[in-house]
């Protein structure tokens, strides 16, 4: 049986254009993560009421490629919050515009920190809470 995309809606769903592809015409790696980055930051914002900066990106491998007009879907997940920090898990998927069967091309989790107005680690929930 094949992965099925997780079952709630993305964070953000976007195309894959031009020009973010390589010389072979695969989508860059790197456009990707920051499609996950910019998800990620998403489920964070919402957490910390706060700006808040990616610090750390662990077990990150591509499994497949994006081709150009693919549908991309990042699906972030909060795993856990710590007293500054907050782990967030983000899966992408791709999908053929003209196929309905998506295909997972990696996933990875990142940590955030909050920050305060001078750059600072804060408490995640400092405003809420006073």
């Amino acid at each position: 049986m094949p992965d099925l995309p997780p079952p709630h809606s993305p964070t953000i769903r976007t195309i894959a254009m031009p020009a973010d592809t390589n010389p072979a015409g695969d989508i860059f790696g790197g456009w990707l993560m920051s499609q996950m980055d910019l998800a990620a930051g998403t489920v964070a914002a919402l957490t910390a009421r706060c700006r808040s900066a990616t610090i750390a990106v662990e077990g990150m491998k591509f499994l497949r490629p994006v081709r150009v007009g693919d549908e991309v879907s990042l699906f972030a997940d909060l795993v856990r919050v710590g007293r500054t920090s907050m782990l967030i898990h983000v899966e992408a998927w791709r999908r053929q515009r003209d196929l309905e069967e998506s295909e997972k091309v990696t996933d990875a989790t990142f940590t955030f920190v909050a920050l305060d107005a001078n750059g600072r680690a804060r408490a995640v929930r400092e405003q809420a809470q006073g």
